[in-house]
């Protein structure tokens, strides 16, 4: 009998599933956002953390906003550690993180003068009155004022149940609503403005 006929390799035999793997091409990563989108994102987290904080310390939410506060911290130390490819870019990521840091000093001071207040029996002042009055009407134009849609959601927020969405979506809507009803009338501004609906907090919209 020839020897070589019966030579078989030593050792187990890979399973099935490994010799497939073998041959097979790892999937690709989900493709990176670009430095823009994600200054954009943090733009609207941002505005929406300003909102939060601004919930929480009107006792309509809790516990204070953390997790996206440390969400935002953890974009500002991705995107200082990306090559920003302009002047422009690197301008925008110095105004966000100069304005995240304002708002982060005072909600900070807002919180301790709040504990401060509650342990020694005295009043909290309330926030600031918005500049603007989401009841007789806010106005709108081709581009979405960021403080006056913001004066809207938190309008909304005080209802009951509140809004269903985050600030990003809700800013998307208004710019969606403002580019319909001016594309249907010819108006150059929409007016916006809170009412009360059979019990409920309705957002009604009229061209100007």
């Amino acid at each position: 009998m020839d020897p070589k006929r019966n030579l078989r390799p030593v050792g187990p035999s890979p399973p099935l599933a490994a010799k497939a793997a073998l041959g097979r091409t790892p999937p690709a990563p989900p493709p990176r956002r670009s430095i823009q989108e994600e200054l954009e994102k943090l733009s609207t987290d941002l505005q929406l953390l300003r909102v939060e904080f601004e919930r929480f310390l009107s006792g309509a939410v809790p516990v204070p906003p953390e997790d996206l506060r440390s969400r935002v911290l953890a974009t500002f130390r991705q995107l200082r550690g990306r090559s920003v490819s302009s002047v422009a870019e690197g301008f925008q990521l110095g105004e966000l993180e100069a304005r995240f840091n304002t708002y982060n000093e005072r909600f900070n001071r807002r919180l301790r003068d709040q504990e401060e207040g509650r342990h020694a029996g005295r009043a909290v002042a309330a926030p600031p009155p918005s500049a603007f009055d989401v009841r007789r009407g806010v106005v709108i134009g081709a581009a979405a004022d960021a403080e006056a849609v913001e004066a809207l959601y938190q309008g909304l927020a005080k209802s009951e149940g509140g809004p269903k969405f985050d600030l990003g979506s809700f800013q998307s809507y208004i710019e969606r609503q403002v580019a319909s009803i001016r594309a249907k009338t010819g108006c150059s501004e929409v007016q916006f403005r809170l009412a009360d609906e059979d019990g409920k907090l309705k957002l009604k919209a009229r061209p100007v």
